[in-house]
This record gives structure tokens, C-alpha cells and sequence, in this order.
């Protein structure tokens, strides 16, 4: 598509993604590509003993799955893109953790797209992370990316 009709979806729920795993492994991977490996996340047995009932995902590695739902969901592609960047967000919040094993996929609602300048157009998206069958979601976000076409 391109950025006008995009534009004119303003208001709308623009793409879903499949779902994704948030397996043992992948957070056992983003502690270690992080450094952050307290027991909430890595170790079970303690984890057990919390409110959580075993490990959970860290939160900014929910985050950080918003590129990988994003390119496996149904969004419209943006034509002639030459490069898309993460600009930053808004606003994030952590709503419920995401349990070692569940299940996530994400929701984007176009906020707007505009024209920075000649073939820079910003995207702001409020993006939730549902969890497979859990009532609230994991997160919820609004986004900025801006693409160069």
C-alpha cells in the first residue's frame, strides 16, 4: 500500500500476528543476551514459590518481540519502503506477565502515519500483546517507526 491509503486506515485495528511461543529457552536467551537473570525469569523452582507460579518472560523481552510479530502478522506493507527504523514510543505499560510456555500475538491500531518530510513518513501504533487465553493482555504500547521510501 502505499503511505495514503495507510493513512486513511487512521482509527483502525491494521494488522495481527500469528502466535509465538514465549518458550523456556527464548527467556533462558534473553537473559543471557541481557544480563538479567534474576530467578523470576530463569529459575523455576523458585519461581514456583512466587504469586507467579513459575517463571514469567521479562517484560522487555515481550517488548522486543514487536519486530518479530510484526513482519508475521497481516499488516499492510508499506511500498517502496527503503528502510524502517524504531523511532521510540510514548507510552508502555506492563499489564500481566507472560508465563514461561504461553503463547503471545499482537494487535496493531494505526494512531497515525504522516509525512515528516519528502519520503520520511512516522507511523505511531498502540500495539497490545495478547496472551493466549489469559483475560488481560501482556502489554500495551504505542510505537513510533518511521520508513524512508
Amino acid at each position: 500500500m502505499n503511505p495514503q491509503d495507510i493513512a486513511a486506515k487512521t482509527g483502525e485495528i491494521i494488522g495481527i500476528s500469528d502466535w509465538a511461543e514465549m518458550s523456556q529457552d527464548r527467556i533462558n536467551l534473553f537473559a543471557d543476551a541481557t544480563g538479567d537473570h534474576q530467578f523470576i525469569h530463569i529459575d523455576e523452582a523458585k519461581a514456583k514459590m512466587t504469586p507467579f507460579g513459575g517463571t514469567i518472560a521479562h517484560g522487555f523481552l515481550t517488548l522486543s518481540m514487536i519486530p518479530y510479530l510484526g513482519a508475521n502478522s497481516n499488516m499492510p506493507r508499506l511500498e517502496g519502503v527503503k528502510m524502517g527504523v524504531n523511532y521510540g514510543g510514548n507510552k508502555t505499560r506492563f499489564i500481566s506477565p507472560v508465563r514461561s510456555g504461553k503463547r503471545i500475538r499482537g494487535h496493531w491500531k494505526l494512531l497515525e502515519m504522516v509525512e515528516k518530510r519528502p519520503g520520511q513518513w512516522q507511523q505511531t501504533c498502540e500495539i497490545t500483546i495478547e496472551i493466549e487465553g489469559e483475560d488481560k493482555p501482556a502489554l500495551i504500547c504505542e510505537w513510533i517507526t518511521q520508513y524512508f521510501v
